[in-house]
């Protein structure tokens, strides 16, 4: 009889059970800490330099010019000469003006002696009571004529000092419009030459009319701080803040405010125009986050945030200003959280992270900005939230 063998082969049931899926590797991020700081709050706006006065230099009297003692776009000082016209017929009539006024000074002595002499002499009868009156009227007459004399030598002096013009005062001369030859008359276009007072100078610019309110408030406790740049230059200039108009302007929902600049280097120019910050207080205590680590989702700015445990966290916040690269976090993460700058796309909530190399440390501070007082400032965010 014949023995049959069976082999028994056990095979694992796979269709029974499921392998563990693979774990996710950690996503690779860049980090920094939500730090404190100081955050200014500004308001940004475009300005228009112009002059604290213009003046359009014009002659007084009639003549020919004959001399031009500046040379256009000279600095000059209120009461320098600028322009002489021909002065000689001005010194003849100075000089008759003295002479007539010499004379008839000489007859209104000789008529009040008279006047004196008649008065003694009706007193006794010498003369009659009519005499010593015509006597009197005559002197009082002679002593007009030297008021009217004094008076025509005054305008002759007039007449002769401004022969020679002088700058009304100290700025910037422009071009001369009128040369040297030409007969000038008195009050004639064009003027002879526009002077500019640009030391200090004025910057004129708008902001808001629902930032007017801040600006009355904080205006009110000291001269607020302003800074000007001009295009092209990364230097801004300081001043302060030195007038609010009076009203708001109606079509643009704007009010005018003006700044005071010393401009001792002459960066600032009439007519130019500059980015205008003005500072209205500062917050010494913001928590602060680099803008990049600010994203916006469906239900508004959110950050992700780094664990202990290495895990992403994701938070909703409430963003404020803007501080040069940083943004001021109002609500939801603390100072000292790890916030993640760069990766955020590839996370999920409580996925796992790397964090790559020294520099997201960095990141924190942002080098040197703004709000550790050495950068533009901050910038009202556009709903104007971080004003108290």
């Amino acid at each position: 009889m014949r023995q049959v063998r069976f082999l028994f082969i056990f095979l694992p049931l796979a269709a029974c059970t499921k392998a563990a899926p693979p774990a996710r590797p950690p996503v690779a991020v860049t980090v920094a800490t939500a730090e404190r700081g100081v955050a200014p709050y500004l308001v940004n706006a475009n300005g228009l330099v112009e002059p604290v006065q213009t003046v359009a230099v014009q002659s007084q009297v009639g003549g020919v010019l004959t001399g031009v003692r500046f040379r256009e776009g000279d600095e000059v000082k209120e009461g320098d000469v600028l322009l002489e016209i021909d002065p000689r017929p001005f010194k003849s009539a100075l000089d008759q003006a003295q002479a007539v006024l010499a004379r008839d000074e000489a007859q209104a002595g000789n008529a009040r002696r008279d006047a004196d002499r008649y008065a003694a002499l009706v007193q006794k009868d010498y003369v009659t009571r009519s005499q010593a009156d015509q006597a009197a009227a005559n002197a009082t007459a002679q002593q007009s004529v030297v008021v009217a004399d004094r008076a025509a030598l005054d305008n002759a002096k007039f007449n002769f000092d401004n022969a020679t013009i002088r700058a009304p005062i100290s700025g910037k001369t422009g071009s001369l419009l009128v040369r040297q030859g030409n007969l000038v008359k008195p009050g004639a276009n064009p003027p002879l030459v526009v002077i500019n007072q640009i030391h200090p100078i004025l910057v004129r610019f708008t902001v808001p009319d629902r930032e007017l309110p801040n600006v009355q408030k904080y205006a009110a406790k000291s001269a607020l701080r302003v800074r000007a740049t001009p295009r092209g230059d990364a230097i801004a200039e300081e001043g302060r803040l030195s007038f609010v108009d009076n009203g708001v302007d109606t079509t643009s929902g704007t009010v005018t405010l003006k700044a005071r600049f010393e401009n001792r280097d002459g960066r600032l120019w009439p007519g130019q125009f500059v980015a205008v910050e003005v500072e209205l207080f500062v917050d010494p205590s913001a928590v602060l986050v680099p803008s990049s680590a600010v994203q916006v989702g469906q239900d508004g700015p959110f950050v992700f945030t780094v664990s202990n445990e290495g895990k992403a966290q994701f938070r909703n916040v409430t963003t404020g200003r803007v501080v040069g690269d940083r943004t001021v976090i109002e609500k939801g993460v603390e100072a000292g959280t790890k916030v993640v700058t760069d990766g955020q796309s590839r996370l999920v909530p409580d996925a796992h992270v790397e964090i790559r190399g020294p520099a997201a440390e960095k990141g924190a501070v942002g080098g040197k900005g703004p709000a550790d007082g050495k950068g533009p400032g901050a910038k009202a965010s556009a709903d104007g939230r971080g004003a108290p």
